[in-house]
């Protein structure tokens, strides 16, 4: 299995783009910018979306894809979510006032797009390959994704701030090799990570503090002009997990 970074900035600009990330050829976890510098063809090979939470840097590409390429493909395209994470998108997205609703385009027989809830913990078996439902905390409805292979897993926290029940799981992956975690804000920001439920150098290394097996950790979500201060302080803290800044294009084998 190959995971593949499409975009993993907080905001937009130059080479910049918003979370999303392949899986193999036909899995999106997220669809922010990044999904739009694929290929027509690529985009046509994408057959299941895994969604994070409603935020518009984790789906602002959803509406594109399924409007692109629904015409295009025989099946619909399967968009994976929790039930809260779900209704926000039809009252707010695919409601035919910001965009059609392509759950029932051309008819509900035959959609361009299957909503399909996911709950916590819930495993979807892929073709051998397992996508699972894990905790996450922020300001609305939101949950990581845990990716095995079977020979190896990672886990993406999403948008999270502190969240000891996600360790809880990391901790029981025996497989695990790689953790993709968010880092919105430097340590000047605190109170503003705060309020919006993020990290912040010094509470990632404490969350990292409860991860109890050997993996990789990678830094997401990093605010633009903001990288090099974060990552300087994050090192500073001395975590022996020596965490990397993420960047578009890494491919994560498992």
């Amino acid at each position: 299995m190959l995971v593949r970074v499409l975009g993993c900035s907080g905001g937009i600009g130059g080479n910049l783009r918003t979370t999303s990330m392949l899986v193999d050829q036909d899995i999106l976890i997220d669809a922010g910018t990044g999904v739009g510098d694929l290929s027509l063809t690529e985009l046509q090979m994408v057959d299941h979306v895994f969604i994070t939470h409603s935020h518009l840097d984790h789906v602002a590409m959803l509406p594109f894809l399924v409007d692109t390429v629904g015409g295009m493909r025989k099946q619909p395209i399967m968009v994976y979510a929790t039930a809260e994470t779900l209704e926000i998108l039809r009252a707010h997205i695919f409601n035919w006032k910001i965009w059609p609703d392509f759950s029932r385009i051309p008819d509900e027989r035959q959609p361009f797009l299957k909503f399909v809830e996911v709950a916590l913990g819930e495993a979807v078996e892929l073709q051998g390959r397992r996508i699972t439902a894990v905790p996450a905390n922020h300001t609305v409805p939101a949950v990581g994704y845990w990716i095995d292979s079977g020979r190896g897993s990672l886990i993406f926290t999403g948008d999270t701030t502190e969240c000891p029940e996600l360790w809880e799981v990391a901790n029981r992956i025996e497989n695990l090799r790689y953790v993709i975690i968010e880092t919105a804000f430097h340590n000047g920001e605190r109170e503003l990570a705060i309020a919006s439920k993020h990290l912040w150098p010094a509470k990632l290394v404490e969350e990292l503090g409860c991860l109890k097996r050997p993996a990789r950790i990678y830094i997401t979500h990093l605010k633009p002009g903001e990288g090099a201060i974060t990552m300087a302080e994050i090192e500073e803290c001395g975590d022996p997990f020596n965490p990397r800044m993420l960047s578009n294009g890494h491919v994560f084998k498992l």
